[in-house]
């Protein structure tokens, strides 16, 4: 794939009855069908080339099989990161049924959603060690939707699994509503996380976790440059969120707000780092 183009390494699709819309009424306006022709609008206002289609909270693999189907119809989605729930009994079940798809190729990495388990230390047991060793038999990636408290388990994922790439989804969701004391919060549970060379992160989600009605780019600015001082631009890579970020923002002012606090379109932030993470190739 080349360097050239932009990728978005994290959105989703949707529609309105998938059962998290309705648990918060703060969700409402995101309540709705989002499909193709949605992000198709969105990707051509926002010079977006290809994208990444992550699991969207449908918590079943089903909807991995869709997505797989989806990819290979869409010129635009380029990989799927699908669903895996860590404690399935049935896991290698599963993983047969996506590595059997014929559309498989697509797949470049798996999704629990860690952040609605209560353990803070869920990451660090010893039979989720092992699903995520039996997982990176398939996939080169496995993405982490975690919560702040539970980024140092992920350290320890990290060091367990060293021949997986862990993805830091929304960079370990950051209370950036609560300026320096969120800052300080974050940056001490996600430094040694960044300090395992197999570990990148996402410059998504961020308006959504600061204040959706009243953010800057100035509220983001210093957790994207304390990120780059973590990783590198080599190790992080835009994603939009979307349809979550509507919330907050549109498509086009999530790039563009990000585009402002890095200074430029970083090549390997807005599409380099994608590519050779997710190993995406030439599709």
């Amino acid at each position: 794939m080349s360097s050239e183009l932009v990728i978005d390494a994290h959105h989703h699709v949707w529609t309105a009855d998938y059962p998290w819309l309705a648990s918060k009424p703060e969700f409402a306006p995101i309540k709705r069908d989002y499909g193709v022709a949605d992000l198709r609008d969105n990707l051509r206002a926002a010079g977006v080339d290809r994208t990444v289609l992550v699991e969207s909270g449908w918590n079943h693999p089903s909807e991995t099989v869709e997505f797989l189907h989806l990819a290979g119809a869409v010129d635009e989605v380029a990989g799927v990161v699908g669903y895996i729930d860590l404690l399935d009994p049935q896991l290698r079940n599963t993983l047969a049924r996506y590595t059997s798809h014929p559309r498989s190729r697509y797949l470049v990495g798996l999704r629990d959603q860690v952040q609605f388990r209560p353990e803070a230390d869920f990451l660090a047991r010893p039979d989720v060690i092992e699903a995520l060793r039996v997982a990176s038999t398939v996939v080169p990636t496995f993405d982490l939707v975690v919560r702040v408290d539970q980024l140092p388990a992920a350290a320890h994922a990290a060091a367990a699994v060293p021949g997986l790439v862990f993805v830091v989804d929304h960079l370990g969701k950051p209370q950036i509503r609560d300026g320096s004391d969120g800052l300080r919060t974050w940056w001490e549970a996600i430094a040694p996380l960044a300090k395992h060379p197999n570990v990148t992160a996402k410059l998504s989600g961020l308006v959504t976790e600061a204040d959706w009605q009243r953010w800057t780019p100035a509220d983001l600015r210093p957790f994207v440059q304390a990120a780059l001082e973590l990783f590198g631009p080599d190790r992080l890579m835009f994603g939009s969120d979307w349809p979550v970020c509507e919330l907050a923002a549109t498509y086009s002012r999530v790039k563009d707000a990000l585009t402002e606090v890095l200074g430029r379109p970083d090549p390997d932030v807005f599409g380099g780092t994608a590519a050779r993470t997710y190993q995406l190739g030439e599709l």
